[in-house]
């Protein structure tokens, strides 16, 4: 039977980042569907100052994702990956965030999955999200520069808000070595109009790890991005050393593109033609 790809964005994106890439998978003959986890899409909460970039507002404008956490997440994926199961095989597809849901949803039903595939995302097994990036793997992430464009207090708002909208050239230039620095200046602009300024403050936990006796008995891919700068390549080689530490008998299958982390997403051939490899 035909699979279907189940494809999971990362932080602050939705479905309409995929559209590049299922436009390759279905020039070379696959289904996908691309899956806006709660909270995004055009089922994101937008604030009115985003729009007006009113500073003083946007600080302070509720958010749609306060206490919305990553079980939410997990159940809407579950409800999605059944109906695609219906209808043959999955493979499901996560970039950068969006692994720490598919790695949670593995843990709770993995016979939901024929194949998962982590596109330089996070693959959690001995520590959890923060601890990560504390170790010295993620020195070379470029992440601590491009706070500037957080715009409210995540405690009082009960979510993280990012103003993509900013007009600071040196915050701009810093978010574009993070994002799609082998892209084009109007390619980083058109990528950066496509976010959402929300995301959930719940990354998930001790608990939300992969666990050897679900997840592990999923077969797994991970294609690794050599030029990004937002999950280092020393980082994402340690999700797959600790993978397959895990489950020996079952290790990583991997795969290397030189993209930067949201440049696959833009450029998306190479990562089409590797997962077509996969059927």
């Amino acid at each position: 039977m035909t699979p279907t790809f189940v494809l999971i964005h990362g932080s602050n994106a939705n479905s309409f980042s995929w559209a590049p890439l299922q436009r390759e998978l279905a020039l070379l003959g696959h289904r996908s569907l691309a899956v806006d986890l709660p909270g995004h899409g055009f089922g994101a909460g937008l604030p009115s100052a985003y729009q007006t970039q009113d500073a003083a507002e946007l600080a302070v404008a509720p958010s749609d994702l306060d206490g919305v956490g990553l079980e939410a997440n997990v159940e809407h994926l579950v409800a999605v990956l059944r109906r695609a199961k219906e209808h043959g095989p999955v493979i499901a597809v996560a970039h950068s965030r969006g692994g720490i849901t598919l790695t949670a949803v593995a843990n709770r039903c993995p016979e939901l999955f024929d194949r998962l595939v982590y596109l330089s995302a996070w693959c959690c097994v001995e520590h959890t999200p923060g601890e990560y990036i504390a170790l010295p793997e993620n020195a070379g992430s470029v992440l601590d520069q491009v706070m500037g464009v957080a715009a409210a207090n995540p405690a009082r708002l009960g979510a993280v808000r990012m103003n993509w909208r900013t007009t600071d050239p040196a915050l701009l230039a810093a978010l574009k070595r993070s994002m799609l620095a082998d892209c084009t200046d109007d390619e980083f602009r058109v990528f950066l109009s496509t976010l959402t300024p929300d995301e959930s403050l719940d990354a998930g936990g001790p608990e939300d790890r992969a666990q050897a006796e679900t997840w592990g008995t999923v077969p797994r891919t991970y294609i690794r991005l050599t030029e990004d700068t937002s999950i280092p390549i020393e980082l994402q080689d340690l999700f797959i050393k600790e993978a397959d530490a895990l489950t020996p008998g079952n290790p990583f299958d991997v795969h290397t593109i030189a993209s930067s982390h949201a440049g696959v997403l833009v450029r998306p051939e190479e990562a089409a033609s590797v997962l077509s490899g996969l059927v």
